[in-house]
């Protein structure tokens, strides 16, 4: 079969499509044959093997598994040792960053993460959803109409089903990203807009009930500035200092606002929720385009860069 293999962190430029042998499924594993695989921020983060939390999951010194994609929409092809409800043709979904294997024509994932696809949803489209959506869902929780939130990388998969939601609640949405994206996310239904390159959201003297940030790079203190009494800040990803110093010098704040880490409870349940308000119209990933095998360096380089609007999707 063909797969994305990399052999080393560092540049996309050093992938390669190459020929491998068929996986085989091991216990409480499916093997399918891929339909279609979202690029995800986590897959350029294991390829640079940057922040430093991804060389601890994926290898300390060379990847632990070669071929990145961990949101796969595809056919059950086998079932291994142990599986039961599922069936070989059965179209299914799941967010697989742990195990990854999606930019290949076949992959093996575990069946405990595994959800079916809606029949109202496209492959491409089943694809952008399974982490993407995950994210925007736990980040959007109890949403309070009139709320003001402010949503920091807000151009991408995550962000744009979160100004979604966010809006669906009746909140003020504040969308920051670089300026090519400004005016998409105005006509999304951003509120206003900010380019980070030009604003710093924490230095402009204004509060917000809310942040979500995707990529945090500042510490507690300077947060602490942005956000109205009793206010929350939840980052997802970013250097391990800055991570660090959030979760624990954000202790030194918790009288007067909480701020910390986004924590997604990913899996089968969460991915049958966001599959759920796809198929019944009350959220649409936004799809920039759809890609060959051959296309994910220069996806997986444009998406580390920011410059995607919404999300890539590659089908094998």
């Amino acid at each position: 079969m063909k797969a994305v293999i990399q052999e080393k962190y560092g540049r996309a430029e050093d992938l390669r499509l190459a020929d491998v042998p068929l996986p085989e499924p091991g216990r409480n594993q499916i093997r399918v044959k891929v339909l279609a695989c979202a690029v995800n921020l986590s897959d350029w983060e294991y390829l640079i093997g940057k922040p430093f939390y991804a060389r601890m999951v994926g290898g300390l010194l060379r990847p632990r598994v070669p071929t990145l994609g961990s949101d796969i929409v595809g056919l059950v092809d086998k079932l291994g040792a142990g599986v039961t409800g599922f069936r070989t043709g059965q179209r299914v979904m799941g967010d697989y960053v742990m195990t990854r294997g999606g930019f290949a024509e076949y992959a093996c994932v575990p069946a405990a993460e595994t959800a079916v696809v809606p029949e109202e949803l496209t492959d491409e489209v089943a694809a952008c959803l399974p982490q993407a959506g995950g994210i925007a869902v736990a980040g959007t929780s109890n949403l309070e109409p009139g709320e003001r939130l402010l949503i920091n990388g807000a151009g991408g998969g995550s962000g744009t089903m979160a100004l979604q939601l966010a809006k669906a609640a009746d909140a003020h949405v504040t969308a920051v990203d670089n300026e090519g994206k400004l005016a998409w996310l105005k006509s999304l239904g951003a509120d206003e807009v900010l380019d980070y390159r030009k604003d710093d959201f924490a230095e402009i003297g204004r509060k917000w009930d809310r942040i979500l940030d995707m990529v945090a790079t500042r510490r507690p203190g300077k947060i602490a500035r942005a956000l109205t009494r009793n206010g929350v800040y939840q980052a997802l990803g970013g250097p391990v200092p800055i991570l660090l110093s959030l979760a624990l010098g954000g202790c030194l704040w918790r009288k007067s606002c909480r701020i910390g880490m986004l924590l997604v409870p990913s899996g089968r349940a969460l991915t049958e929720r966001v599959a759920k308000l796809v198929a019944d119209g009350d959220l649409a990933p936004h799809l920039e385009a759809v890609l060959p095998l051959s296309a994910v360096p220069e996806a997986l380089t444009r998406t580390g860069q920011g410059d995607v609007l919404g999300k890539i999707v590659i089908r094998p």
